[in-house]
């Protein structure tokens, strides 16, 4: 497999974006470095998912441009970022239910070396296709899940498993949309330890309500309001920004 480089950060300068008399996204800018965990923060509405509907290519805004790897990627679509080495879980989970958890990540790795979908039956009989994704497995807590149908994992576990199938496609750069919605605590903590332990090897934008978790993880946080970035820095910057308590936080964090 070949290496990606190390250095691949993802920009967002002066991107807007309106549906209609509501604006998503006001002439925001920030910039995720590779080898930290960026997250983004804000209220119900803040224009959070937009935003990473924009830097995955699932929405284009109207103005400004996304930047990954110094290269404009504004008018690339979602597969061939992935291609560039940017993958994204969803805020809601998009696993194939009706497929193992094996079958699952087998298909991202399948493609990702290039071998046809028409061999579907003797890739699963192919180690050097369920072999790494058993390993991925394993490391994100689902090894003794391969055999189970994706729509029996509880709903923790199917994010868990959303995030293998976006390793899968071995990535330089992962965007988190709510990785522990709906875990429990014991989940929470290995995840939280998991995404820790990526940094050295990934860029991540993590999107994410749960704010331990963000204090946790987080090296910087963008903070969003009415989808304009009002701060940005690191967390104890953050938790010290009387404009962020005023929007948004409040003595949550005292």
């Amino acid at each position: 497999m070949t290496e990606r480089p190390r250095e691949l950060h993802l920009e967002a300068r002066g991107l807007n974006k309106r549906f209609g008399g509501l604006q998503a996204a006001a002439d925001l800018s920030m910039r995720a470095r590779h080898g930290e965990v960026h997250a983004v923060i804000g209220p119900n509405g803040a224009g959070k998912t937009t935003l990473v509907h924009m830097l995955s290519g699932f929405l284009r805004p109207d103005s400004g441009s996304i930047v990954f790897g110094g290269d404009d990627i504004t008018s690339l679509p979602a597969p061939g970022r992935v291609q560039r080495g940017l993958a994204r879980s969803f805020q809601i989970t998009s696993v194939f239910r009706d497929f193992t958890v094996l079958e699952n990540v087998v298909l991202p790795v399948q493609a990702r070396q290039g071998h046809s979908f028409r061999f579907w039956r003797s890739a699963m009989r192919d180690p050097s296709l369920t072999g790494p994704a058993r390993v991925l497995l394993e490391e994100v807590g689902l090894g003794d899940r391969a055999a189970t149908l994706a729509g029996h994992l509880a709903h923790g576990e199917q994010r868990q498993l959303e995030i293998a199938v976006a390793l899968a496609t071995n990535p330089s750069f992962l965007l988190l949309d709510e990785p522990m919605a709906g875990m429990g605590p014991e989940e929470n903590r290995a995840l939280i330890d998991f995404l820790g332990g990526l940094k050295e090897t990934h860029g991540m934008l993590l999107i994410e309500h749960d704010l331990d978790a963000v204090f946790a993880l987080a090296d910087r946080i963008t903070v969003l309001v009415y989808g304009r970035a009002i701060a940005s820095g690191r967390p104890d910057e953050i938790r010290q920004n009387s404009q962020v308590r005023t929007a948004y936080l409040g003595e949550a964090l005292v």
